[in-house]
């Protein structure tokens, strides 16, 4: 049986079920289901990462575009967020091919309509348009889409436009290249904006950075690049380049949560959206207007965002744990504007935290120390069945179960049961279980002062969890 399914960032799944006549399909299905809405060109922007079965899950979805009566422009390999601002310059749909984080064996796409990103509806109306599933040696001949090597230029000089050629001015940055599809584009960017970046750890095979859940591997490597002493920062982004990876002077990752915090306060913003698994130094210490808090997942945070501006705030922006940075509205700093991007974008938190940094003559564990931001951990239970994290997470919303399961450790004081459970304990500490949107496992994480506290909740948290969903 196909695992392809709709998560928090599109249709996943493995490449054996997606590639072929399940690409077709899905890919049709989104063409009929957009199709009054489309435009009178009636085309789709494609772009893929460099993961090997991309570019030919791209053909593809190109040949399906043809079949449903769309221009297909080809954009060849470059960032998500790059495809997703093409998409708003032409008024056109755009369709990625990626898997962002996730191993080589498997693959994705990311829909978008002409206003942006698909909503937990449109994905319902795909799957309602979705046709049988041929064979692949059944596809009709592949119709070559129009190239347009340039979407990834105007994405760099979007930010070119947007900050001062010397933002970065005196900083040595470490780019670990890997193979993010924005690996060439970011050393370029931070050199053009003054900083010298030097390339490293360049890869031929797809390495699944995951900028929540850090590889033992990776952390390994950026603490012994970082050791040298000869780097301000390392920085790198997942295989699609819409999540932020930053490290300090020391070799220390900087949450997600925190690099979106930095970013908002760097660019004045109002109001911000985040899911409820980012810490809760948002309130305490981000001097904002308003934080309105979602389930995980950027549709959720663009409706939030939706929410906020209806509310009449003038600059609204959503960010995630992982570091996806979404700009909701346009933004005028030191006289030069940036247009709004409503979709996950891993260059604006990384150039943002860098020049807040170099702006106070700090460092960036020093800046971070600064906003008082606590410890965050997070792990994962894999391989736990949807139906059996679904029956705990039930258990743990009783509050007679939750008070028994958490004597251990604390005393509830606050549950937010918007995604999963989210729990509030005494000692300013917080808990969290909630199944992944993405893979068939139940995830765990924990809020506290100590890097030590946070990470002792955690496996806790998910020894008990395993305990408690085998009695």
């Amino acid at each position: 049986m196909s695992d392809l399914k709709f998560g928090t960032s599109g249709l996943r799944g493995l490449v054996t079920d997606l590639a072929g006549g399940a690409s077709d399909a899905y890919a049709g299905a989104f063409f009929r289901s957009v199709a009054k809405t489309a435009g009178p060109e009636r085309s789709v922007v494609l772009g893929r990462d460099l993961r090997a079965s991309s570019a030919g899950i791209a053909a593809t979805v190109a040949n399906a575009a043809a079949m449903a009566g769309f221009r297909a422009i080809d954009c060849g390999a470059l960032p998500t967020p790059a495809l997703a601002l093409e998409a708003m310059r032409r008024g056109t749909c755009a369709v990625m091919v990626t898997g962002s984080h996730i191993p080589d064996d498997r693959n994705g796409l990311k829909f978008y309509r002409p206003d942006g990103e698909i909503t937990k509806a449109d994905e319902s109306a795909i799957l309602n348009a979705l046709g049988p599933i041929a064979r692949a040696d059944a596809l009709p001949p592949d119709v070559p889409a129009t190239p347009d090597p340039d979407a990834a230029e105007r994405y760099r000089r979007r930010y070119r436009d947007a900050f001062a050629p010397d933002l970065l001015a005196g900083l040595r940055i470490a780019v670990y290249q890997q193979s993010s599809v924005a690996r060439d584009l970011m050393a370029d960017l931070l050199s053009a904006l003054g900083a010298q970046a030097v390339p490293i750890g360049r890869s031929d095979r797809f390495v699944p950075i995951d900028t929540e859940a850090h590889r033992p591997e990776d952390i390994a490597f950026i603490r012994d690049i970082m050791a040298s002493g000869n780097f301000d920062a390392l920085v790198t982004t997942d295989g699609d380049a819409d999540r932020p990876l930053v490290a300090d002077a020391t070799g220390r990752i900087l949450r997600g949560d925190v690099l979106g915090l930095i970013t908002a306060r760097y660019l004045g913003i109002e109001a911000v959206v985040v899911p409820v698994t980012a810490g809760s130094a948002i309130e305490r210490s981000g001097g904002f207007r308003q934080v309105i808090r979602t389930r995980v997942g950027s549709p959720f945070v663009i409706a939030g965002m939706e929410q906020a501006k209806g509310a009449g705030f003038a600059t609204v922006a959503g960010f995630e744990a992982n570091g996806g940075f979404l700009l909701g509205s346009p933004v005028t700093r030191a006289g030069r504007s940036l247009p709004a991007l409503p979709t996950r974008d891993a260059v604006l938190p990384i150039l943002a935290s860098l020049a807040t940094a170099r702006e106070a003559g700090s460092t960036l564990a020093a800046l971070v120390t600064s906003l008082d931001a606590g410890e965050m951990a997070s792990s994962r239970l894999p391989e736990i069945a949807p139906e059996r994290s679904g029956a705990f997470l039930a258990r743990l919303g009783e509050t007679s179960f939750r008070q028994t399961f958490l004597a251990p450790i604390g005393t509830p004081v606050a549950v937010d049961g918007q995604d999963g459970i989210r729990i509030d304990l005494d000692g300013a500490r917080t808990i969290h279980f909630r199944a992944s949107g993405n893979a068939p496992e139940l995830r765990c994480y924990a809020e506290a002062g100590s890097a030590a506290e946070a990470e002792d909740l955690v496996r806790w948290g998910l020894d008990a969890a395993a305990r408690a969903m085998t009695s």
